[in-house]
């Protein structure tokens, strides 16, 4: 055995213990390529060796303030030899190279623990921001063993490194002496740090898939010439793309393919090769990927599948290709995917397996499903809407739909963003990146029932997350796609008013019905006037003295259809006004009535011209009572359609603030007729989406109109309550952990950790028998109640198990001996009485899909039978914590009303962000249930309460960046 260079000291061991394994992780530089950071051990003495030789004269000077042109024996085997406590050191690792070291090291000095840190990155690595995800991932690792300061000595021509330091986000005390600089900056996360690490995650995870997107160069391996075949269609589709970069067939028994210059392996292919699409058999995989990493190719897209849908083996296989191409600084699409595509003229990349590739548009596709992807893009290009890119991501092993918001929240090119989801890689940063990107584009997504089984939640709970985050959740493809063409052509909606406007009376109220169904608020302008079936005979008889009032003159002011003009005044003899309302609420309108009500359809009849629609629908966009419009387009017989469409968009264009939509004789999606054309002949913004039926346009709006609220709302803060003890809480959790590897609390436990949040629960004293129990009634000060502690017997509907009221020794003697013989334990709670309320009840769980989810809604038997429950992802706001109190459809129950006097919505919301709070900084909580808590006008007092910790999971989005 070799002896140690150094003295085996703690800090310096001959046998360091094992690195931690959740300091391993796969980060992205600025420029979006892969590294791998990871714990320096003593194999690395030979790669350090190697990293340092290469150094430049230049930056081994600034490291180390002078020339050191080698590391000596005794400074590698200090350098290598580390007890990842007070002194660590961290690698950042292309291949088998080392590219960065970053170290810090326990100064001895009194006071809190602080450490002196340093870094230096390669040559040709610098300026890919390496110094300061290393920086990121030291302090980390240093807040983990209670560092709580880092100092550096740095030369003051070393401006590079102070900037890292600077640009990190610390707050710097800086001295100088002579030619160096004394910086010392405390390491606790801060808003600021968060801001700036989540600003760099963006930038280069955008980047990271901004390069698959728009490659320079492509390579096909598995080129085949038969089109049926899984390479030949995807080669085939990037030529007829009309790529702008060149295209490498890669096959090892052909010198061309489909007419281009064929090569046997990747490595042979003299160019560059930024994205390498796979369309080989997973057992050629392997040699696939080496040849890839000899190459240096930046990017894969696997369209392979037999990976991770077919069982453990096939899981394995992939978690191998990912770590392997990540370790070379690959970013990896699939496997299974169907392809990635951009419309952008430009790139002109079709990496695709589908047929048909809709045209040039402005929204941004992310799919999961590979099968499913080929009929979404024959789907988008059947309803005429355009795509910027498409992205199709199979099995998600790496690439996944956070990336692409990232990339589509800064894409210039992208206003609209479509999702089909089947899992989350990471539910907090997706809900974090949700809920910042929606703020400026639209998220439209569908999730797999796979999503919502998985999860062990029906589809109520999905919504509920996904508007929470501003997404707008659609059950079905069809109902994603008519979404996407209201958002992708109409601005938002200002409010909920609609009007609908038509020539058929049937299909009116359809729209009608459909509109209120979902929430909107119909409203006629009430200028309008009708010519249908339905109108009343004074209107139609007033239409016809204007018609002729207005032939060969229009200084009536009044259109064809009774709309009267903004410039006239005053009520002439042949105005219209709305019926007068005898009631505060809107009047029920029956079909086929004579009257029409204010808030019934506009009807044109069966012979209305374009004119007609143009000059109806216009007046209606004109009102100050209409936030947007559906028109009903339906000839009785078969006309050309020109004319109508000219008219619509006419009446559009001169309103361009608010949204039109159509059912323009049953077409779906952008018609031909209503599509204002870009300069390459793609529909625009402007351009008017129509529906196969009324009631699927106004299913489109309201959930768009939901979105706009939504998107008004100011942002809202997470706010911490005051009274947080979290280093009391955390030091309870710890000792428990350490005794199990996860479990229910006691009662009292629970009390003892929720009593460090500002959480109390009712008090009460656990007695095993009757002397005990008057003692702790005593104590506790009557009236007090008397309660079995079994689950079966607390949840019990008929409360069997509980004696309320007892006001004094002899009553609370008889209900302890009713008890116990009823449940045959002598072990019972004695407890406070509460102030009388509703019964409501706050539970988090652990998701495996959204993390930790908490929901609201009143206690009882039926409540639970009907399942009306509010839910929301962890962190809460401070105005979704409000959001989630007033939710459930029985929350009008807790506001003043007959008979009963509201409760205290303000304390039962922070009790929330109390919960909240919990759950935030104490990752092993699992699970926490507060049932019931009784609100009342003034109180919300919870009176029991359960809680399990367990073993922290993975929390990538709480420390420093990584991927997933």
């Amino acid at each position: 055995m070799t002896e140690p260079l150094l003295p085996d000291t703690s800090d310096t061991p001959a046998n360091p213990p094992a690195p931690p394994q959740h300091w391993y992780g796969d980060v992205l530089a600025a420029d979006g390529g892969v590294v791998q950071v990871r714990p320096i051990v003593p194999a690395d003495a030979d790669a350090l060796a190697a990293f340092h030789t290469g150094l430049s004269d230049r930056t081994r000077y600034l490291r180390y303030f002078g020339p050191y042109p080698q590391i000596s024996p005794k400074d590698m085997y200090r350098t290598t030899h580390v007890d990842y406590r007070d002194r660590v050191g961290l690698v950042a690792v292309l291949g088998t190279a080392v590219i960065g070291v970053a170290r810090y090291e326990l100064l001895a000095r009194p006071g809190p623990r602080a450490a002196e840190v340093a870094f230096v990155i390669a040559d040709e690595h610098q300026g890919r921001g390496l110094g300061s995800v290393l920086l990121e991932h030291l302090a980390g690792a240093a807040a983990e063993n209670e560092v709580v300061a880092f100092v550096a000595e740095v030369l003051a021509e070393n401006e590079a490194m102070i900037t890292v330091f600077r640009e990190a986000g610390y707050q710097l005390q800086r001295s100088r002496d002579g030619s160096e600089v004394h910086l010392e900056f405390a390491i606790d996360p801060t808003e600021a740090l968060r801001t700036v690490r989540d600003s760099r995650e963006a930038a280069s995870e955008a980047r990271s898939v901004g390069n698959l997107l728009a490659p320079g160069s492509v390579a096909v391996i598995g080129a085949s010439p038969e089109q049926t075949r899984v390479g030949g269609a995807v080669l085939a589709n990037l030529l007829a793309g009309g790529f702008s970069g060149p295209v490498f067939p890669v096959n090892l028994h052909r010198r061309s393919v489909r007419g281009v210059r064929a090569y046997a392996t990747v490595r042979e292919i003299p160019d560059e090769v930024d994205l390498a699409v796979v369309a080989v058999p997973p057992a050629a995989i392997g040699a696939v990927l080496d040849d890839c990493m000899a190459k240096g190719v930046k990017g894969l897209v696997v369209l392979t599948a037999g990976f991770g849908e077919t069982g453990v083996a096939g899981l394995a296989a992939e978690h191998d290709l990912v770590a392997a191409a990540r370790g070379h600084g690959m970013r990896v699409v699939g496997p299974s995917a169907l392809g990635i595509a951009n419309t952008d003229p430009a790139v002109g990349l079709n990496a695709t397996l589908a047929p048909v590739l809709p045209e040039r548009g402005r929204i941004g596709f992310f799919c999961q499903s590979g099968p499913l992807g080929a009929a979404i893009l024959g789907e988008a290009a059947a309803r005429n809407l355009g795509l910027s890119t498409f992205v199709s991501a199979g099995n998600r092993a790496d690439v996944s739909g956070n990336d692409l918001l990232q990339y589509w929240d800064t894409a210039a090119d992208t206003e609209v963003i479509l999702l089909y989801l089947e899992s989350f890689g990471n539910p907090r940063k997706f809900s974090r990146l949700a809920r910042r990107v929606a703020r400026g584009k639209p998220i439209v997504a569908v999730s797999s029932g796979r999503l919502a089984a998985g999860a062990d939640m029906d589809r109520t709970v999905v919504r509920d997350l996904f508007g929470q985050a501003g997404i707008i959740q659609v059950d079905s493809i069809s109902e994603l796609f008519d979404c996407a063409a209201l958002l992708a052509c109409q601005p938002l909606p200002k409010g909920s008013r609609v009007a609908v406007v038509g020539n058929s009376a049937a299909l009116n109220w359809l729209a009608i019905d459909a509109a209120r169904s979902e929430g909107l608020r119909v409203h006629r302008p009430i200028t309008a006037v009708d010519r249908g079936p339905g109108a009343r005979p004074t209107e139609r008889r007033a239409g016809r003295d204007s018609d002729r009032a207005e032939q060969g003159s229009d200084r009536v002011g009044r259109t064809k259809w009774g709309v009267r003009s903004a410039r006239r005044s005053g009520r002439g003899a042949d105005s219209v006004e709305p019926p007068e309302r005898t009631t505060d609420g809107p009047e029920p309108i029956e079909r086929g009535a004579v009257g029409v009500g204010v808030d019934g359809p506009v009807d044109l009849g069966p012979e209305a011209t374009p004119a007609d629609f143009r000059e109806a629908v216009l007046a209606a966009l004109r009102s100050d009572e209409v936030d947007a419009v559906i028109v009903v387009v339906a000839p009785p017989v078969p006309v050309p359609m020109e004319g109508f469409g000219d008219a619509l968009r006419a009446a559009a264009a001169a309103a361009p603030e608010k949204p039109v939509l159509t059912t323009f004789v049953a077409a779906s999606g952008i018609p031909r007729q209503l599509a204002v054309r870009t300069t390459a002949g793609a529909p625009a913004r402007g351009s008017i989406p129509s529906y196969p039926d009324p009631e699927r346009a106004a299913r489109a709006l309201a959930r768009v109109d939901r979105y706009a609220r939504w998107r008004d709302r100011p942002i809202s803060p997470v706010v911490r309550p005051p009274g947080i003890d979290t280093t009391a809480a955390a030091a309870l959790v710890e000792g428990w952990l350490a005794d199990s590897g996860g479990r229910w609390l006691t009662d009292e436990e629970a009390v003892l950790l929720l009593d460090c949040y500002g959480i109390d629960v009712v008090e009460f004293r656990a007695v095993r028998d009757a002397e005990q129990a008057v003692a702790a009634a005593d104590e506790l000060g009557y009236p007090v109640a008397a309660k079995a502690t079994g689950e079966l017997w607390r949840r019990r509907p008929d409360l069997i198990g509980v004696r309320l009221d007892l006001w004094g020794p002899d009553a609370v003697r008889q209900a302890y001996t009713d008890l116990v013989e009823i449940c045959g334990d002598p072990l019972l709670h004695v407890q406070k009485m509460a102030t009388k309320g509703v019964g409501c009840v706050l539970r988090v769980t652990d998701d495996p899909s959204f993390g930790s989810v908490i929901q609201f809604g009143l206690s009882g038997m039926i409540i639970d039978l009907l399942g009306d429950r509010a839910y929301r992802a962890l962190p809460l706001t401070q105005e979704e914590a409000s959001a989630l109190i007033d939710a459930p459809r029985a929350a009008p129950l807790l506001s003043e009303g007959p008979g009963r006097t509201g409760v205290d919505k303000a304390a039962l919301a922070e009790l929330a962000q109390r919960i909240s709070a919990l759950f935030d900084d104490i990752p092993q909580m699992r699970e926490l249930s507060c049932d019931p808590v009784l609100a009342a006008s003034a109180s919300a007092e919870i009176i029991y309460a359960r809680a399990r910790i367990g073993p922290e999971p993975s929390r990538f989005d709480t420390g420093p960046r990584r991927l997933a």
